[in-house]
């Protein structure tokens, strides 16, 4: 076990969830590098594991990479957990690993519970290809002009979101992406595990719609299909033309072709605004 590091998921609600090897290289190591030790020391009493531990988090994790860089060049090995999931997917993590290989060190994957794959799987959207994109940005107009450039990925979009920001984020993600199919869980593997599927802008009224909101939310939203590329821009506004003539408003020929043609409704309303004078 001398001058190894191990990067070990642990369990992002159930406890039971730990790998057996886990818990085997949890009561092997010399150290235990924590996110928080009070959220650590309650897996590790769950499963009868006396180890020192130390903590490695965001505000301390530049320092405390080279603390346990010299820990390991003494011989010793070291398993990094986070609170939750696995070390390094949007958690500590990053630093410690890459100043280890770069001085030689063996670092060891153990893998296991993640908070992105367990909501993708139960999306009910495409799993071939996906993009894990962790916590988008707060400020609204970064926000936007970040999700303008994702808009045309294919793949599945995973992000992770607090309960505070989760509705400004579905309402930003709705106006750029349009009417996309979505799925967003919160509490994977707690007693009050919860998962929303539908359109962006369904979800974002669901939860509206509440008087409070607990946990962490992973968001999963669907690619840019390629099924929609027929609606080029001419198209676009041919459509908005004959719902103007129906005699529809601005308001609802926009949110329609968003919803048919999967093009963001701030783009459909600038085209809109001319068509409608």
């Amino acid at each position: 076990m001398s001058s190894k590091l191990y990067i070990v998921s642990t369990p992002i609600g159930n406890l039971e969830d730990i790998t057996l090897r886990a818990i085997n290289i949890l009561k092997e190591v010399d150290l235990i590098a924590c996110e928080d030790t009070r959220t650590t020391k309650k897996l590790l009493s769950r499963y009868q594991i006396q180890k020192p531990l130390t903590s490695y988090h965001e505000h301390n994790e530049i320092e405390k990479a080279k603390e346990l860089l010299s820990i390991l060049q003494e011989g010793k090995s070291i398993a990094l957990v986070t609170d939750a999931g696995t070390p390094g997917v949007s958690d500590p993590g990053f630093r410690i690993v890459k100043l280890a290989s770069e001085n030689g060190v063996q670092i060891f994957s153990v893998p296991g519970p993640s908070a992105a794959v367990a909501a993708l799987s139960i999306s009910g959207l495409p799993t071939s290809g996906f993009t894990f994109l962790g916590f988008p940005p707060r400020q609204k107009k970064r926000l936007i002009d970040y999700l303008e450039r994702l808009k045309d990925y294919p793949e599945t979009l995973i992000f992770y979101e607090s309960p505070r920001r989760v509705i400004k984020t579905l309402e930003a993600a709705a106006e750029v992406f349009g009417e996309r199919n979505a799925s967003i869980s919160r509490e994977i593997t707690k007693m009050y595990e919860e998962t929303l599927r539908g359109k962006l802008s369904e979800i974002k009224e669901l939860l509206e719609s509440r008087e409070s909101l607990k946990g962490e939310f992973t968001l999963v939203i669907e690619g840019n299909s390629q099924d929609k590329g027929e609606f080029d821009s001419d198209t676009i506004d041919d459509l908005l033309l004959y719902l103007k003539k129906e005699g529809l408003s601005l308001k609802d020929a926009v949110m329609q072709v968003a919803t048919d043609s999967g093009v963001s409704k701030s783009k459909i309303y600038k085209k809109a605004l001319q068509i409608w004078g």
